[in-house]
């Protein structure tokens, strides 16, 4: 999933750039005008960035608190079967010693 999400973001930031260029090219835009123009793009661009970013931190944060409530509940059973097993074990040894 994140290696579709990251040639997405590629496809973007490859569509933009050439956006970009393409505006420049055709533009009746002075040059001053030009440069505001790429100077707003290239901030619109780095927040965009910014905000993909922060939401990949927060998925990959999710992931790793299910991970470990998973573990922790496969440890818990594991535990409770551990405890079983040895009760079972004691009862067991407890009967052939009587």
């Amino acid at each position: 999933m994140s290696e579709n999400t990251g040639a997405k973001f590629t496809y973007f930031l490859a569509g933009l750039g050439l956006g970009a260029l393409v505006g420049i090219l055709f533009a009746p835009q002075s040059g001053e005008e030009t440069r505001k123009f790429l100077s707003q793009k290239a901030d619109e661009s780095r927040q965009y960035a910014q905000r993909k970013a922060q939401e990949l931190r927060e998925h990959a944060e999710d992931i790793v608190e299910r991970g470990k409530d998973v573990i922790d509940r496969q440890r818990e059973s594991l535990s409770a079967a551990y405890d079983a097993g040895k009760e079972a074990y004691q009862r067991e040894k407890s009967k052939s010693h009587s």
